[in-house]
């Protein structure tokens, strides 16, 4: 992001006290400005009467700014911006937004500013599950673009700008001369009617771009730009960027076919493919977020917990490759943290004998969490196979949305009395 200039005075706007200017672009300047309430640093977006006013645009332009407007307080995702407040007045407007210092990620998309492979495919990993969000809540975002994905450190992006969603055909065909056509899907140029799939190509294009340091499809001019994106087929990934692996030429070409049911079915399946990529291009020993995600969203103990809940629990675990034959928990020892075993199998013991073996994609430990304090363990728990293990602290636990920790309460609490029958089915001598 560019530098924030300093304005050398404070501006009121409405009840935010505007400090710095952290860009501007065509229709409007978005400054550091504090929320003089709460005492909140937020992204403050104004529009100028003259953007309204605009002959050729000016509609569309203040149709975009209400329909943000609209969203202020509505999508509640990790990898939203949150729309925290929002005016419009006949000639002017303002929206406050959720300040997201990391810059977009227009900066990473030329050769020699781009990001490392697995940052780029868990950044699309983590789109697709905030666009499966969106959609779920009747969203299309319309406006997929490097310049409206936000880094909020390291891997972890936050998708802007949600002003084009609820376009009429007419005005989306009319928007595209006003800003970055690289982005549209086929459909989207031919005016049909748009679901998750045009957005599903657009991320494609982000991530191609991202990936190589050139969009999928280049020309001259927007009509002939326009006219390939609807006939032509983009070159594989790998053969325009030397050391790319080959499995990604699939997984990306397919979110870039022409026809809208020929891309992935659901954004679930797009990220599975992004996620096994991840996988190959980084080292044995590496705990990507989109491998957590993934051990955490095939357990169904925690299926009622949504896609913000799980991402809360990827954060608040301290995770660990684990060797076989390890000692985690010795009975009698005090704690109370639980842990998550995403991969591998672990007995667990009682003076010496067997009470259980405990599998992947399952939980242990979980009375000290459930007990609000520390507790003796009352067995020991071993490793029989190399593990993926997670520890969740309850400092950390705190830390997520109270329905959240409702939710995984009531799953631990289900899981413990499930252990429990099955330990005294065990330990009760047989007549």
């Amino acid at each position: 992001m560019p530098e924030a200039i300093d304005l050398g005075l404070s501006l009121q706007v409405g009840k935010y006290d505007v400090h710095k200017m952290l860009g501007k672009g065509a229709t409007g300047t978005v400054y550091l400005a504090r929320d003089t309430f709460s005492g909140r640093e937020v992204a403050l977006k104004t529009i100028e009467p003259e953007v309204f006013r605009d002959p050729e645009f000016g509609t569309v332009y203040r149709l975009q700014f209400q329909n943000e407007a609209s969203l202020a307080g509505k999508l509640k995702h990790p990898h939203i911006v949150s729309i925290l407040d929002a005016v419009v007045g006949e000639d002017s407007g303002y929206i406050a937004m959720e300040l997201v210092l990391g810059g977009d990620l227009s900066a990473h998309t030329q050769p020699g500013k781009l990001l490392p492979v697995a940052d780029v495919l868990q950044i699309g990993f983590k789109c697709c599950g905030a666009l499966e969000y969106a959609f779920k809540e009747g969203i299309v975002h319309r406006d997929i673009k490097p310049a409206n994905l936000m880094l909020a450190g390291g891997t972890n992006v936050k998708i802007a700008d949600f002003g084009a969603a609820y376009l009429r055909k007419s005005q989306a065909v009319q928007s595209v001369e006003m800003g970055s056509p690289y982005y549209l899907a086929p459909e989207q140029i031919a005016g049909r009617e748009l679901t998750h799939h045009s957005d599903m190509y657009s991320l494609g294009v982000v991530l191609y771009e991202m990936l190589t340091g050139q969009p999928p499809l280049r020309a001259e001019n927007l009509h002939a730009l326009l006219r390939k994106i609807v006939e032509l087929e983009p070159l594989p990934p790998s053969e325009v960027r030397k050391g790319l692996p080959k499995e990604l030429d699939v997984v990306l070409l397919r979110a870039l076919r022409k026809k809208p049911e020929a891309r992935y079915p659901t954004w679930d399946e797009f990220a599975l493919e992004l996620s096994k990529v991840v996988r190959q291009v980084l080292p044995a020993d590496a705990i990507p977020d989109t491998e957590k995600y993934v051990a955490l969203k095939r357990v169904e103990l925690l299926s009622r917990l949504d896609d913000a809940d799980l991402w809360e629990l990827v954060k608040a675990g301290r995770w660990a490759r684990v060797d076989k034959g390890r000692t985690i928990l010795r009975e009698n020892e005090k704690g109370k943290s639980f842990f998550f075993l995403a991969e591998g199998e672990v007995k667990v013991t009682k003076s010496g004998r067997l009470l259980n073996v405990v599998n992947h994609s399952e939980c242990f430990g979980e009375m000290a969490y459930i007990w609000g304090g520390e507790l003796p363990r009352h067995a020991t728990v071993e490793s029989m196979t190399r593990l993926l293990l997670a520890e969740f602290e309850p400092e950390a636990l705190a830390q997520m949305s109270g329905g959240a920790q409702l939710q995984l309460t009531r799953a631990l609490v289900r899981n413990l009395v499930d252990r429990l029958v099955l330990a005294n089915t065990r330990v009760t001598p047989t007549r």
